[in-house]
């Protein structure tokens, strides 16, 4: 396998376009992808019969507009190029119009109120900005997907608007500072992906996988991650042959994967790709997320990208890593050589730190999931609690300019490792805190709080929209402003007094912080239910219509569309929690503990001057557990029917998560202590003890 020759191969790339595209049809459709103009029906038609050739040459016989619906999965109804002729033949064909617009039943898929159920159809656009590209034999042609009315279906479309929002801002500045030569922003993003890799045969042998993606039951083994042993340790041949694959799967689809280890838990690992544009990042991390899973079965695994699929070790996170670059290679988040006088990226730094801080709520909700509140404050995540860290030399340059001081920098140290043959190590002025939820790195900020099964589309919608209206109020000031130069130094002193409140550089998952977060008046929203009803705030949906990202009608589409997703999780969890106490748990443990009341009876018999034999203490203990996991099974039940009379949807999810949720973690108790207690082959599934070990 060559990297070189295969990566890219199965799309439909600029290099492909300029090769086999006439010039004015590659001009005109590069500048669509570039500055966002208009399409030419013409040029599409062009494009269309272009990408077909390619396609068929690459063995395709299908193709598909390839979307993303708000059930944060990729969708696709495929049509063959084959289109009959007179005579009983056929030919291949591919039209402008079949390229441009398809047409897709809307009635299934979740709209939070946007349409009726019988008002069945929707439409896939055309998205020219993210490449199209063959995938087991389909061409799949990245699009937008909207209702009848036009209102956004999907989560690809409201990521371009706010795409296009941060562009019109951050321009906005770029020129006020000059750069005339720059025609567009783009926010970048390099996702980093967690997931875990169990033995397949395994997996099926526990309905709770296969249900709902995460264990229901499941004692403590002897070991779990307490020696961190598996992180960045030797990867083992079966798992290396794995990531070989996906790597080469990957690549073939243009998916710079770059990076991957062992993580900290047993059996977790991380994929990571190079950055790209927060569009065609969005898309290739949905990709990622599928070949991880196809790959898997091949190779015997099944591939888990639930949050917190075992309790007891660190679950799985997606961090989100953000910048802004415009279309001449600038990064503005890059502080240079020195941070202190570079106005510029001070002027976008703080428009971030004011961005986070007056929407902390968003950013929450931007992450909130079922699966994700497992994770938040635990320490493999960060708490559900909003900050920022930004390093010591930041810090200090910040703390100067709030204090009218100049900045004296020191001299930059270097990390001495104590072996002389080894090169010194410049330090770096800004270190990574594992613990906050956005920490700057150097030159992007990491948002550590997605959890590993959801799109990042929602996270980069948010992160967008609400820098760029930071920055509309900048540019307001600034294209006013009879000096300039004094202006953004007011602006960034301003910024920096009103919302330092935000940047916390210790340690998040101190008890301690907590209190102090509260003291200083940030949001603490440990679930999803606390989280969702600040989407749908006034000042909020009047901050999506100002930037034209969500109309106020979107927003409180997403805002049922949450919250009954969040319902149906729990409900399906604990469903399939009585299914497995009722079918597999109790049965086993009855005839367990009906073998071991024989063995007692029959020692009783043999030996009358035995003391109380282990059998007997052990049928008691059993039965009274056997008593206990039935009750509480009762009460889950019941608890599960009361939800079901719930109408409000709001009042449904905080009944799931103080009620429901509640019952799961009492029934979930009682049947791992008789986990503890049960011969392991007179149990009805594998423990976390096979697992978490089994390779």
């Amino acid at each position: 396998m060559n990297p070189q020759e295969i990566f890219g191969s199965m799309v439909f790339n600029d290099a492909v376009m300029r090769q086999r595209l006439p010039k004015e049809t590659y001009r005109a459709l590069h500048k669509t992808m570039v500055e966002g103009t208009p399409l030419n029906p013409e040029v599409a038609s062009v494009v269309a019969n272009t990408m077909k050739d390619w396609a068929i040459e690459k063995g395709a016989t299908h193709f598909t507009h390839w979307f993303q619906p708000m059930t944060g999965i990729t969708a696709e109804k495929h049509d063959s190029f084959l289109s009959p002729i007179e005579g009983g033949g056929a030919i291949m064909e591919f039209s402008g119009r079949e390229l441009v617009k398809g047409e897709s039943d809307a009635s299934s898929f979740p709209s939070g109120g946007l349409r009726a159920t019988f008002e069945a159809r929707g439409y896939t656009a055309w998205d020219p900005t993210s490449y199209a590209f063959i995938k087991e034999g389909t061409l799949c042609i990245p699009t937008a997907f909207c209702s009848y009315g036009g209102q956004a279906l999907d989560k690809k479309t409201p990521l371009l608007r706010s795409i296009e929002a941060l562009n019109r801002q951050a321009m906005r500045i770029l020129k006020l500072f000059g750069h005339h030569d720059v025609k567009r922003v783009t926010p970048t993003v390099g996702p980093e992906q967690e997931y875990f890799l169990i033995d397949k045969e395994l997996f099926y042998q526990r309905r709770d996988l296969i249900y709902t993606g995460r264990t229901l039951f499941g004692a403590r083994p002897p070991k779990g991650q307490e020696l961190d042993d598996h992180y960045y340790g030797s990867i083992k041949p079966r798992v290396s042959a794995f990531m070989r694959e996906v790597d080469e799967e990957l690549w073939k689809l243009g998916v710079s994967a770059k990076t991957e280890h062992n993580e900290v838990a047993p059996c977790q690992h991380e994929l990571a790709p190079i950055f790209s544009s927060a569009n065609i990042a969005t898309d290739h991390n949905q990709l990622t997320m599928e070949i991880l899973k196809k790959v898997a079965a091949r190779h015997g695994f099944a591939c888990l990208l639930h949050e917190k699929p075992f309790a007891g070790v660190n679950g799985s996170g997606k961090h989100n890593n953000w910048s802004m670059s415009t279309d001449t290679g600038m990064n503005l988040l890059e502080p240079g050589e020195t941070p202190a006088e570079n106005a510029q990226f001070l002027l976008f730094l703080v428009a971030v730190i004011q961005a986070v801080d007056l929407h902390q709520d968003l950013l929450r909700i931007s992450i909130a999931s079922a699966g994700n509140d497992h994770r938040l404050g635990a320490n493999e995540a960060p708490p559900a609690i909003i900050s920022m860290f930004l390093g010591d030399e930041l810090q200090s340059i910040l703390d100067a300019i709030e204090n009218h001081q100049a900045y004296v920098a020191g001299a930059r140290t270097a990390v001495n490792i104590g072996v002389t043959t080894l090169p010194r190590i410049p330090k770096d002025t800004t270190d990574r805190n594992r613990t906050s939820p956005f920490a700057f790195t150097g030159n992007k900020f990491e948002f550590r709080m997605p959890g590993s099964a959801v799109s990042i589309a929602d996270a980069n919608v948010t992160l967008n929209t609400i820098v760029a209206d930071v920055l509309m109020g900048f540019a307001e000031r600034l294209e006013q402003a009879a000096d300039l130069r004094a202006e953004v130094e007011q602006i960034v002193v301003d910024t920096i007094t009103n919302h330092k409140r935000i940047i916390f550089n210790g340690n998040n998952y101190a008890a301690a912080w907590k209190q102090e977060a509260t003291k200083r008046g940030l949001l603490d929203l440990p679930s999803t239910p606390d989280a969702l009803p600040y989407l749908i705030q006034p000042e909020n949906i009047a901050l999506f219509e100002r930037q034209q990202v969500y109309s106020g009608e979107e927003l409180h589409s997403r805002y049922e569309i949450l919250l009954e997703n969040y319902s149906k999780v729990i409900a399906i969890e604990a469903h399939a929690m009585l299914d497995i106490v009722n079918k597999e748990i109790l049965p086993a443990l009855i005839t367990y503990s009906g073998a071991l009341a024989q063995a007692a009876a029959g020692k009783r018999v043999l030996l009358p001057d035995l003391p109380l034999p282990c059998e007997e203490k052990l049928v008691k203990k059993l039965s009274q557990l056997i008593a206990e996991i039935d009750s509480k099974a009762d009460a889950l039940n019941d608890s599960l029917l009361r939800i079901d009379l719930a109408d409000d949807p709001l009042a449904k999810a905080r009944a799931c998560r103080d009620d429901v949720f509640q019952r799961m973690a009492e029934t979930r108790a009682l049947v791992d202590e008789a986990e503890g207690i049960v011969d392991r082959n007179a149990w009805p599934f594998p423990g976390y003890g096979e697992l978490l070990t089994t390779k």
